[in-house]
């Protein structure tokens, strides 16, 4: 057992040699990555791809452009393009859209924020500027639920720019008797930049195989959450964005730790959002009794309980 022991620590010293500098500092392998000219040229390779492929609708899926098609790039109706910023770099997203979504009698649904809640079928590849792979790296074909909150930032900002469909229902209006079916779903394809799916700049990314890089997805978007309420406290999530920067993970109004949109007491006042509905509405967003701060709403103001 002892000689065991002895040869672990042996590996384990020789690979903190090996990854070790001179100084004796272990050596980061993304330490010199220069990430805006990475988003740089990793635009540069997106657009080159979109430039010389097309998207084949009789089989849903992307081919290299031949004659007589009209390329990704250029089909103007179809391709979204983002502009997107996160960490003081600047990406572009681009969002293929082959069908948008119809949500038919239910037309509240829209499209989804970026912090609601989406059911989607999807197939991740990894993807250059002149070919993508033929092997999925994830996929899910039945469906799959997802806040977009917990995603990849390509999937929150791309998915706002299709619709989702409608549950399918019997002549009556009443929900099909069999396996729950969605129709008229949106249907396309995600092209996202690295910065904008597992960049080294995370710590958290950079044992991943998918790291510093470009990825497409094809996605399917059945349905949706619109106004997704994390806490059920009787205001959307996106409406929990105090500050009004687009992020509602660092908006911490009673300063307890919990962001707003994880927090069911916003104010810390010691009653609960959802019962600072004053006027019974069931939005407490309108309700404004406190004369000195006739801005703030009730579920903000803890002299209001």
């Amino acid at each position: 057992m002892t000689k065991i022991k002895n040869i672990i620590i042996i590996i384990v010293l020789a690979v903190l040699v090996y990854a070790c500098e001179d100084d004796g500092f272990i050596v980061n392998p993304f330490a010199d990555v220069n990430h805006i000219a990475l988003a740089e040229s990793d635009n540069d390779s997106i657009v080159k791809f979109l430039q010389n492929h097309y998207y084949d609708r009789d089989l849903d899926s992307v081919k290299p452009l031949v004659s007589g098609k009209v390329a990704m790039f250029n089909d103007v109706s179809s391709l979204k393009t983002l502009e997107v910023t996160e960490n003081t770099i600047d990406y572009k997203l681009y969002v293929y859209v082959a069908r948008q979504g119809n949500s038919g009698s239910d037309p509240d649904k829209g499209f989804p924020s970026v912090v609601d809640s989406v059911f989607v079928k999807y197939d991740g590849r990894t993807m250059g500027g002149t070919s993508f792979s033929e092997n999925s790296f994830d996929n899910n074909t039945s469906g799959i639920w997802f806040t977009l909150l917990s995603v990849i930032k390509g999937w929150s900002y791309g998915f706002t720019q299709v619709k989702g469909g409608e549950l399918k229902k019997d002549p009556s209006g009443e929900p099909f008797n069999g396996p729950i079916t969605y129709l008229n779903g949106g249907k396309g394809v995600l092209f996202i930049p690295s910065g904008l799916a597992y960049p080294s700049s995370n710590p958290n990314n950079q044992s991943s195989a998918l790291v510093d890089t470009n990825l497409m997805f094809y996605f399917d978007l059945l349905t949706l959450v619109p106004d997704t309420d994390h806490d059920n406290d009787g205001v959307p999530s996106i409406l929990e964005d105090i500050d009004g920067d687009g992020i509602v993970v660092n908006d911490d109004s009673d300063e307890d730790g919990f962001p707003d949109y994880f927090d069911v007491d916003d104010d810390g006042d010691g009653v609960f959002t959802k019962d600072e509905d004053a006027n019974g509405d069931g939005d407490p967003t309108n309700d404004f009794s406190d004369p000195d701060n006739p801005d703030v709403p009730d579920y903000l103001n803890p002299d209001i309980n």
